[in-house]
């Protein structure tokens, strides 16, 4: 009995197995297709791009548009040119204390005119200048062409700056046939800045448009050929040298030939400058002018380099110097440092030399032409 039971559920089991496949089948065989899900690569970094070398890239050109709206280079700034108001600030302290009190008098009294002469000889005007511009004061206050301080103050001005107007002030420089070089000789004492105004006028000359050669004519002093080389390097000039201790007046003839053999417009020439004192170096300069005069050469100026701040000496070196070697014109260096620039009016009243160059500072733009009404002006301006 036990076991007709156990085959009548093992049948049962089979059955139900049969039949589950059967069902399952059915349900494929009606069901839609599925279509398979995609699978997407893994993302990758784009690639760096290669820079193109500077010199490859070419920009497209620019549209009339764009070139008239791009902006214009800047100027270059313009160098800052010396001048006598901004500069002589010691020579106008010289005279400002005396001036302020003159103007704080109700009038003019016997201390004015003692203020005023103290001012102008501790500017270094020198007595007989002094003198006789305040004689012609005296004169104009006794006949009441002037009443007031400012008015004398006034008339002081203009009569100083009448003393110094009508001067040829130009340098010389006379055109001539190819070969034959205009020669200018500079002659003074040591110290003065004659290789600093050589190197600095020869820059202007050249700036100018004309050709220039530097003659190393002060053989005594080692440092002054090598001085000079550097001016000549720095302004694009020529030189010639000589052994050092060997004769000035070969150097500068030397200097001149081969001025005149390379058709060179212009010779600068450094000279000894030994003490004014020493009759064999004022002998020794007469010879140099007149061999410079010598030759294809044409000596066209002489200028005396004369220091500021030396005053009253530079009247005395003045005087030897121009005897010597036949002055056409001073420069006056260092007038920017000095208190003494009334040497101006000793130099051209007693002498009769115009002072054509005046030095205002230690750049090369710094070396600037005389000009009487500014100088005056400058001295008269109120700090």
């Amino acid at each position: 009995m036990s076991s007709t039971i156990y085959l009548v559920l093992i049948a049962v089991v089979v059955v139900f197995g049969i039949g589950a496949v059967l069902v399952n089948r059915r349900r494929s065989a009606n069901a839609k297709p599925v279509a398979p899900t995609p699978v997407r690569p893994a993302p990758t970094k784009p690639a760096k791009p290669v820079p193109t070398p500077l010199a490859e890239v070419t920009p497209p050109p620019a549209t009339d548009e764009e070139a008239e709206s791009e902006p214009e280079p800047e100027p270059e700034p313009e160098i800052e040119r010396a001048s006598f108001r901004t500069r002589m600030s010691k020579a106008r302290g010289a005279l400002t204390g005396a001036f302020l009190g003159i103007r704080s008098r109700g009038g003019i009294t016997n201390e004015t005119w003692d203020d005023l002469e103290e001012a102008m000889l501790r500017a270094d005007v020198g007595v007989r200048v002094t003198d006789e511009l305040l004689e012609g004061l005296k004169g104009r206050v006794k006949s009441k062409e002037i009443a007031d301080p400012d008015a004398l103050l006034a008339a002081l001005q203009a009569e100083m700056r009448s003393r110094l107007e009508g001067a040829d002030r130009a340098l010389t420089f006379e055109p001539g046939e190819p070969g034959s070089p205009n020669v200018w000789l500079f002659v003074g004492v040591n110290g003065v800045g004659k290789t600093t105004t050589i190197g600095k006028l020869a820059n202007q000359q050249i700036a100018d448009g004309r050709s220039v050669l530097m003659a190393a004519g002060d053989t005594f002093r080692a440092a002054a050929a090598e001085q000079l080389t550097t001016w000549a390097e720095r302004s694009g000039a020529e030189i010639v040298r000589g052994n050092e201790g060997g004769d000035p007046s070969a150097v500068i003839f030397d200097a001149i030939e081969r001025a005149s053999a390379r058709n060179i417009d212009l010779v600068l020439a450094d000279t000894a400058g030994r003490l004014h004192t020493k009759t064999n170096l004022m002998d020794e300069l007469r010879k140099v002018r007149r061999v410079a005069a010598k030759g294809d050469g044409r000596v066209t100026e002489v200028l005396l380099v004369i220091d500021a701040t030396t005053g009253q000496n530079g009247l005395t070196q003045a005087r030897e110097f121009g005897d010597a070697t036949e002055v056409t014109g001073v420069v006056l260096t260092k007038l920017d440092g000095s208190a003494k620039g009334g040497i101006v009016f000793a130099i051209e009243t007693e002498l009769g030399l115009p002072v054509k160059l005046v030095g205002l500072g230690e750049t090369i733009h710094d070396m600037v032409p005389f000009d009487p009404a500014d100088f005056i002006d400058a001295l008269f301006q109120e700090s």
